[in-house]
């Protein structure tokens, strides 16, 4: 098989002293609902062999499950819309500078937690640390996608919270498809291990997400929610391109 590369990303990666080639598997755009073990069937299993570990994105497996929220369900009040004037946007996104999200956390944590990280994370802030205010209101905070239509306007006026039970997922794949999954929340600036399977209970979080690094997925539109990964063997060189057809290249 090819193992094909999104625009901008490499098929292979040296990471954890070995190398490893990631083929990205495209999909239709997955909707509201759909059977995340369907999705493996059609797409993954084609090209899965025994040792290979799937990345997947936890937005699809969000989707699969129902985990979203509209606009009608999260109404800004007087302190989101306070509040998110002083988030700082990055360029995977406005994230909590949207007061939709501010509210959704607020909604979630309560309003006295989130006022007390919103002060700590300003103090750390000034110290040059970053990152406190979605490590202290947690995953399901830092988690939430949406709300934001310049990539994907379909999520425009939809939020999608991280999926329930990523663990179980996991698990619940390998055991219908044989399957070896992880579950991540990637973009191009940080990567968060969520769930894997038991098959991976060797692997530290920091081994498993070596190997998506660079977020071969990617953050746009590409339509490639899974990453099939495969040890290479000394020499090897798999056939490889980008999406455009072009040859790909090695990190």
């Amino acid at each position: 098989m090819d193992f094909v590369a999104n625009e901008g990303k490499n098929v292979i990666i040296e990471a954890n002293g070995k190398r490893y080639a990631r083929h990205a598997i495209s999909t239709h755009f997955v909707q509201v609902g759909e059977s995340y073990i369907d999705l493996m069937t059609k797409y993954v299993l084609p090209h899965y062999q025994p040792g290979d570990i799937v990345s997947s994105s936890e937005k699809v497996l969000a989707l699969c499950q129902g985990r979203v929220v509209t606009e009608d369900e999260v109404k800004p009040g007087f302190w989101a819309t306070f509040l998110s004037r002083f988030v700082h946007q990055t360029e995977a996104g406005p994230g909590m500078g949207l007061p939709i999200k501010m509210q959704f956390a607020i909604n979630v944590c309560g309003l006295p937690r989130v006022l007390w990280a919103a002060v700590c994370a300003a103090f750390d802030k000034l110290r040059g640390i970053h990152g406190t205010f979605y490590k202290m209101l947690g995953e399901e905070v830092r988690g939430l996608d949406g709300f934001y239509g310049r990539d994907i306007p379909y999520y425009e006026h939809m939020g999608v919270r991280v999926p329930s039970e990523p663990d179980k997922v996991c698990d619940e794949v390998f055991e219908k498809t044989g399957i070896v999954l992880m579950v991540v929340d990637a973009n191009d600036l940080d990567q968060e291990l969520l769930g894997k399977s038991a098959q991976l209970k060797d692997w530290t979080r920091e081994e498993l997400l070596a190997l998506i690094q660079d977020n071969p997925a990617g953050q746009d539109l590409e339509l490639t929610p899974f990453i099939l990964i495969r040890e290479l063997r000394e020499g090897e060189e798999p056939p490889a391109r980008t999406a455009s057809g072009e040859e790909a290249s090695e990190a």
